[in-house]
């Protein structure tokens, strides 16, 4: 199931996951055909004694000694743990219980203890935060001083990195127990309930004994096949009820032919079986330093990202260089949908405490509770479940399209690196309720680990910049903002700065200003860039006060030395497109010929006659009515209602891409294929036939046109069985 990636020079392995969904199957047992709804039933009864058996071990082991002895990587004997967490829990005698009557496969017990394994050991770094909290616990948990910080940075290990963000919610999370229990947690198996096995079956551990995973011989680039043995019944007694199932599934159109497929992880989600197939391919190496030209972005509010482009000179002492063209994401639409559903969800959620609350008061007073409340109570949680998971897929539809702006970007100016501000700190608090609230709901997590992942594939370095001061001072002097409203509103606001220097002068939008200072301080820190081996994240951790007061930002001008003759067209628009009026042979009357100058007349009520410009899927400001965006339909990778600035170099639609409406990824590579007519593709298809049993035929066809439509199939046995079997069933028909 495992194959090496084949790396060359300068290269690296990445791995990525897709998402597969499994409808069909073979028992290859009694060659019974399994439709969706019978795999479903069968990797469910696997996924529910997986889970059950790993929260077992988890609660058996949850406790600060059985952690400290996993994370220490070190047996009772002095002897290194390995890696993989099933090994790791053998070595140190840590055994799954099986229920009684019941038997489980030694490979689907390796599944539990690898689970197992990774929940405990992830559990270890918030244990050690935890200790670290209760050994420097302040007097005021809501308020600590710049002493207690200091004292609890020395005491967490790796404290410099550790996130701001994090020890604030682990600080809530004690005292919240403080709270309920008038007394401090002994550590974080007290304050945290073990964890459950998470409703997912790891085949990572496993071998071909158990799975197998494999390209489909006859169509690789599309198609993969899982061979896979699953119970038979909820509670198997013995082997024989344990059968090998071969699922053919499709794979996702964005998996390349020549990725690598390694074990997938299989998950029940709303009656489906999905199949989360990691992959992994080389791509190029990023760089930590060494960089010339890159793009740096600022998170904003009404516009999400605003960027630019940097270059960094060659000279003796480099200077920092911008053409001042920045680049826009609006995502305005997309954060009020994701804000109603918000407000939606939480008053849904007020509903439902309300009445779990009447229930609960009904069995205190021991009466039956309403089988209307009842039923109303299981009515709202199914929404509330519902509008959760539209936020889910709406914040993940933005995170993806944020990605591939930036990426887009980077590749149309040709930039190594994308310098991004670390905001993972930053508290929604104390800007009132509706500000708290928009900063608190961006996805800005999600939207730079998609972009790493994006970034990655063309070699590109994705690094985080510290991001004090970049809002407050001028990227042309370095002089201190005065911020306020608008450029013509003087009043205290935060949208427009502009610098008090009579010499500099520089006034522009506040994000507009941040992406320089963001690009200028990570282009003369690269050399401080280091790797957090925890994220994968290039980090410039501390900035250097005598580099930053030196990268400021210089107006990349074009040299418009005239090096040949003016070009003598008109500019268009200038002069009307009447015809030019007749001459007069009148000596006293004026030559015709010369058409008079101006803009074309436009009538005071008669709207013009051209073409009203159409909202694309990449464009900003206030499109024309109708609103028709179709970049989510036509698979542009932007949602519908996030508009950004035209990348330079590329076509908002290229042309080889279908604009059907409503078309899939899918169908438009199946229409892609079949344009041209190739040779004959072969496949193999199983029947199970009531006279004569398991038959394997060839499936062979040929497009006789370059558009779908006729083709000529054939059906040829493919062994000496198939062939025997189908002159049997022949004899049959005849027969009959």
């Amino acid at each position: 199931m495992r194959r090496k990636v084949v790396l060359g020079e300068g290269e690296v392995q990445q791995v990525a996951a897709a998402c597969a969904r499994a409808v069909r199957g073979v028992d290859t047992t009694t060659g019974e055909q399994l439709d969706e709804a019978a795999l479903v039933t069968r990797a469910g009864w696997l996924t529910g004694l997986v889970e059950a058996l790993v929260a077992a071990v988890v609660r058996e082991h949850w406790n600060g000694a059985d952690l400290a002895q996993l994370a220490s990587g070190v047996d009772p004997a002095g002897a290194s743990l390995p890696s993989q967490g099933w090994m790791a829990l053998r070595r140190l005698g840590w055994t799954v219980t099986l229920p009684e009557g019941v038997y489980v496969p030694d490979r689907v017990v390796r599944i539990v203890q690898e689970q197992a394994g990774r929940v405990l050991r992830s559990a270890w770094w918030r244990a050690e935060v935890t200790a670290a909290l209760l050994a420097t616990w302040p007097a005021d948990p809501a308020r600590r001083t710049e002493a207690e910080w200091q004292a609890l940075r020395v005491v967490l290990p790796e404290g410099e990195v550790v996130p701001g963000a994090v020890l604030l919610a682990r600080t809530r999370q004690i005292a919240a127990f403080q709270a309920r229990h008038r007394r401090l947690p002994a550590g974080l198996t007290e304050c945290e309930q073990a964890p459950g096995g998470g409703g997912q079956v790891v085949l990572a551990a496993v071998d071909k004994q158990l799975a197998t995973l494999q390209r489909c011989p006859e169509d690789p680039a599309r198609y993969a096949v899982l061979s896979l043995r699953l119970p038979v019944r909820p509670a198997p007694a013995t082997r024989a009820d344990w059968h090998p199932v071969r699922i053919r599934f499709r794979l996702p159109p964005h998996v390349p032919a020549h990725a690598v497929l390694c074990p997938p992880t299989l998950r029940i989600r709303q009656g489906r079986l999905l199949l989360d197939v990691p992959y992994a391919l080389a791509v190029a190496k990023p760089q930590r330093a060494g960089h010339r030209t890159a793009v740096a972005f600022d998170w904003g509010l009404n516009t999400l990202l605003t960027g630019g482009t940097l270059r960094l000179t060659d000279e003796t002492q480099p200077r920092v260089l911008t053409d001042a063209r920045p680049v826009f994401f609006r995502a305005a639409g997309v954060l009020a949908k994701a804000d109603r559903l918000r407000i939606l969800g939480e008053r849904i959620g007020a509903r439902i405490d309300r009445l779990r609350t009447l229930i609960a008061s009904r069995e205190d007073r021991g009466e039956r509770p309403s089988p209307h409340l009842v039923a109303k109570l299981a009515l709202l949680e199914t929404e509330r479940d519902r509008i959760a998971a539209r936020r889910t897929r709406l914040n993940a539809a933005l995170a993806r399209a944020a990605a591939r702006f930036m990426t887009d970007t980077a590749i149309a100016v040709g930039a190594s690196v994308i310098y991004l501000e670390d905001l993972r700190d930053m508290e929604a608090r104390g800007k009132g309720r509706t500000l708290n609230t928009r900063l608190s709901q961006t996805v800005r997590g999600a939207i730079v680990t998609h972009l790493r992942h994006r970034a990655a594939a063309h070699g590109i370095t994705v690094v985080i910049v510290p991001p004090r001061g970049t809002s407050k001072y001028c990227p042309r002097c370095l002089g201190e903002f005065r911020h306020h409203k608008a450029p013509n509103d003087r009043a205290a606001g935060w949208a427009w700065a502009t610098c008090p220097n009579t010499a500099c002068g520089y006034s522009t939008g506040r994000d507009n200003a941040a992406w320089q200072r963001i690009g200028a301080r990570g282009l003369t820190h690269q050399h401080k860039t280091s790797l957090d081996r925890t994220s994968g994240t290039y980090l410039i951790r501390t900035v250097t006060e005598a580099l930053d007061r030196e990268s400021w930002v210089q107006l990349q001008t074009r040299d418009r030395t005239k090096s040949g003759p003016t070009n003598r067209c008109p500019v268009p628009g200038k002069r009307r497109k009447a015809p030019a009026p007749p001459g007069h042979h009148a000596s006293t009357a004026r030559p015709g010929g010369q058409r008079p100058a101006g803009r074309t007349p436009t009538h005071p009520t008669h709207s013009s006659q051209e073409r009203r410009r159409q909202q694309g899927p990449n464009t900003i400001g206030t499109p024309a009515r109708p609103h028709r965006p179709d970049g989510a339909r036509l698979g542009a990778g932007f949602h519908r209602h996030a508009h950004t600035t035209p990348i330079r170099g590329r076509p908002s639609h290229p042309p080889e891409r279908s604009r059907t409406p409503r078309i899939t990824q899918e169908t438009q590579a199946d229409q892609r294929r079949s344009r041209h007519p190739g040779p004959a593709r072969t496949k193999t298809k199983e029947f199970v036939n009531p006279y004569v049993g398991h038959l394997t035929l060839e499936h062979t066809d040929l497009w006789l046109g370059p558009e779908v439509g006729a083709r000529m199939v054939t059906y040829s046995p493919k062994n000496e069985e198939a062939r025997q079997r189908l002159e049997k069933l022949y004899e049959l028909a005849l027969g009959s």
